[in-house]
């Protein structure tokens, strides 16, 4: 699952009288519009280009809908041209971002038309996505043109490619593999014209907040000028798919953005050339060092544990060790006594367990000590309880308990001691006398 977090924010700027960039920001797409034809013509063919796009993508979010949502948003700036005068000429550039999913896979597809541009920021790297359809951009590919004198061309701002201009357009198309950390921004020419990539990077670098991204990219830019209207989009992938080392069913492009066929792909239904695929620019030496990098790592294949699943499985299997070392020493420390369970002497016999009552988990009541009583030896009031087990916590308390039982036993069933007759007395009364004289004598017997 892949979670997406932006921010956007666009700006007159300090020279126009109006705002013909529109962004679009949803929980799945994202883009920027630069209108071209006028006060009113860029206006609406901005507005007429994002409510196609996103009508369009709704009914197929997809990559391939995307591009298809691109030549829907085209015809419908195209036809409105065409049914107003005043509105004769308008055009708009559009670059769009969209998470999708393709045959399982999140992805993030990405399209552009014009020279508003869309750039990827990871790891303190900058690297743009897309090029500009320029006749500027088009003279660097040839060669006529350094990047630096392209920036600085009076033929900068003519463009080869937008929306509205003709009634069919070709669009560029990549998908792209959502990662964890990476940043994508998309922009109007307004903020590229004033902000080199330099501080652009130290920008998308300072904070972690895309809102605020988008909203300091917006205040440099009119800083250093603001001689065009600025826009800006920030999408941050908050969390990614893990790259399993396999090759996805979707097509993921490579890491200098070069698109990749998708497998089984359907060409949209609508009336136009193929899409193209953008030319290779050449690598410059970190980049060819990056690709060879990866290109090791890849003959050597992934590693199937990484440090944080090794660790995470060591604390694992610790905590779970530690609960079955706690559960065997609670099991294995208590004692109680019962009937014999196994039936012998009908089931009368006391005997002592190790254990608890009934079991614990999977451990089983062990037997420890038959006792050679029975329940017949056991007083009344303690039946109950001896046949439900009485549970002690050492094997000396059970045996202590058992001993009780016995001593009460034989205290009630002993029988008392007979004790012998009281001596015997005799009176014998002296004749003549005037009162009478009782002499005691004690009969002993004789021999």
């Amino acid at each position: 699952m892949t979670v997406l977090r932006s921010g956007s924010a666009s700006d007159v700027g300090l020279v126009r009288s109006s705002n013909q960039d529109l962004a679009l920001e949803t929980t799945s797409l994202f883009a920027v519009a630069d209108g071209m034809g006028g006060h009113a013509g860029g206006e609406v063919a901005s507005r007429l280009a994002i409510d196609a796009l996103a009508t369009a993508f709704g009914r197929q979010p997809t990559g391939t809908g995307l591009a298809s949502a691109v030549v829907v948003a085209n015809t419908a700036v195209w036809q409105r041209s065409q049914q107003s005068a005043e509105l004769r000429g308008m055009g708009t550039t559009l670059t769009a971002v969209a998470l999708v999913d393709e045959a399982g896979h999140d992805v993030l597809a990405l399209v552009n038309v014009g020279d508003s541009r869309s750039y990827r920021f990871h790891d303190g790297e900058l690297t743009q996505v897309t090029s500009d359809h320029s006749l500027a951009e088009e003279m660097v590919q040839t060669g006529e043109l350094t990047p630096a004198e392209a920036m600085v061309h009076p033929h900068r701002h003519i463009l080869t490619r937008a929306l509205g201009v003709s009634p069919e357009v070709d669009v560029d198309l990549w998908r792209i593999r959502p990662t964890r950390g990476d940043r994508f921004l998309l922009c109007s020419d307004g903020l590229t014209n004033e902000l080199g990539d330099r501080q652009i990077v130290e920008i998308l670098g300072a904070t972690s907040d895309p809102q605020e991204a988008a909203d300091l990219l917006i205040r440099a830019a009119r800083t250093h000028g603001g001689s065009d209207n600025i826009t800006a989009v920030v999408v941050d992938v908050v969390i990614g798919e893990e790259d399993s080392g396999s090759t996805p069913a979707v097509a993921v492009v490579t890491p200098d953005f070069l698109p990749v066929p998708v497998e089984g792909d359907e060409t949209p239904a609508v009336d136009r050339a193929p899409l193209p695929v953008p030319e290779a620019r050449v690598p410059t030496r970190r980049e060819a060092r990056k690709a060879k990098r990866r290109e090791r790592r890849r003959r050597r294949g992934r590693r199937l544990i990484t440090y944080r699943t090794f660790l995470f499985i060591i604390v694992f299997v610790a905590i779970v060790g530690g609960v079955l070392y706690a559960v065997r020493w609670y099991d294995t420390n208590s004692y109680f006594v019962a009937l014999d369970a196994d039936g012998t002497n009908n089931g009368n016999e006391l005997l002592i367990y190790q254990g608890r009552v009934g079991g614990l988990l999977w451990y089983h009541p062990r037997l420890v000590e038959r006792t050679g009583m029975t329940i017949n030896d056991v007083e009344a009031p303690y039946n109950l309880k001896v046949e439900a087990g009485v549970q002690k916590s050492s094997l000396a308390d059970a045996q202590a308990y058992v001993k009780g039982l016995q001593e009460a036993y034989y205290a009630d069933n002993t029988p008392t001691a007979t004790l012998p007759p009281p001596p015997t007395t005799t009176s014998t009364a002296v004749p003549g006398a005037s009162s009478t004289t009782t002499t005691s004598t004690t009969v002993k017997g004789t021999g």
